[in-house]
């Protein structure tokens, strides 16, 4: 009733509609709304430090208390960070509707310090726990949302898989997750997504751990971890060995949201596209989904990973952009109505 654009049919950008193609110009082509961030470094448990930014929205008309302004946590992808145009339109899209935005930017890749030899991955959710624990309690009066975008939704999804119902968040959005992450590193080694995707992902991986390299030193063989080819040898020498996992297939099990999609207790909206190489469509857990009410899967045939394209010209807005605004929207202003069916 509310989130009416989830019954509509999706029309690919008629000259951009091919998966890859999409996911390869979605960059360049949308445009880069500006956003004034303010900057927050949080310390954590075990002496590292967090980099969240900031976007206040204070000169909200619907919302002018800012105790009670509602709040969207968002969860860039895997070496994303707060400066990603898919996160600055779901920030224009939330200015508009006059809600209050925090980006969570995993350790070490938003310009500061790491303070210990430690930096982030999908199946490990104390980073987000610390984030989230802290925003609610700078807001306890505020709804509190929270939307992951591709690593980011995978995250956020471990983390409600983790902790159900027993979570200060009342809903959330998950756009391009990696669903089983042994399908989606599969798709990836494909030749062509190989070429396309997975080397340069991987180069990502590398130059965002390069910079604390004198850190990390004291405990990876980094010539070794730079010589990896594939997201997977990257996992395999550093990612799964960081976080205390005897193989990466113990890693990969513990990391796909798959798995633990049973035990989400609020409502979660999650938006993936079936040509997504990232997120195989035969991959996207449709009948565990069906067993739990509280999580709702929109499936396009076109959209590529973080796609979505649409209209001739795709530089305003894209149907992802139009889901978050709608579901957000939904679930603050009318969520009251779902909580008590």
């Amino acid at each position: 009733e509310y989130c009416p654009v989830v019954t509509e049919t999706y029309y690919p950008t008629i000259w951009c509609w091919e998966g890859r193609v999409q996911t390869l110009l979605r960059p360049f082509i949308t445009s880069r709304p500006q956003v004034q961030y303010r900057n927050e470094l949080i310390k954590t448990a075990d002496g590292g430090q967090i980099s969240l930014d900031w976007f206040d929205n204070n000169d909200s008309l619907y919302y002018p208390d800012a105790s009670t302004r509602p709040t969207v946590l968002l969860l860039p992808g895997l070496t994303g960070t707060s400066k990603e145009s898919y996160i600055l339109h779901m920030i224009h899209q939330s200015e508009i509707l006059g809600y209050r935005c925090v980006v969570f930017n995993n350790r070490g890749i938003a310009g500061e310090d790491l303070l210990t030899p430690r930096t982030y991955c999908a199946a490990n959710t104390e980073d987000l726990e610390a984030v989230i624990h802290h925003v609610h309690s700078l807001h306890p009066s505020a709804p509190f949302m929270a939307a992951g975008v591709s690593m980011g939704g995978m995250l956020l999804l471990n983390y409600l898989g983790k902790t159900g119902r027993d979570t200060p968040l009342m809903a959330a959005a998950i756009f391009s997750a990696g669903w089983n992450v042994f399908e989606s590193v599969e798709s990836l080694e494909k030749p062509l997504n190989w070429l396309l995707f997975n080397y340069y992902l991987t180069t990502c991986l590398q130059s965002s751990i390069s910079r604390h390299r004198q850190m990390l030193e004291k405990l990876f063989d980094m010539d070794l971890v730079m010589k990896a080819r594939t997201v997977r040898e990257f996992d395999k020498r550093f990612t799964s060995v960081m976080f205390g996992y005897r193989t990466i297939d113990d890693y990969y099990e513990d990391a796909s949201p798959c798995r633990k999609l049973k035990s989400v207790g609020i409502p979660v909206l999650c938006l993936n596209s079936v040509d997504d190489v990232f997120s195989p469509g035969h991959a996207i857990p449709v009948e565990t989904a069906k067993q739990n009410a509280n999580v709702a899967l929109v499936l396009t045939s076109c959209g590529g990973h973080i796609g979505f394209l649409e209209g001739i010209w795709p530089r305003k807005c894209t149907y992802m952009d139009r889901v978050f605004k709608q579901f957000v929207q939904a679930m603050f202003e009318h969520g009251n109505k779902m909580f008590s069916m």
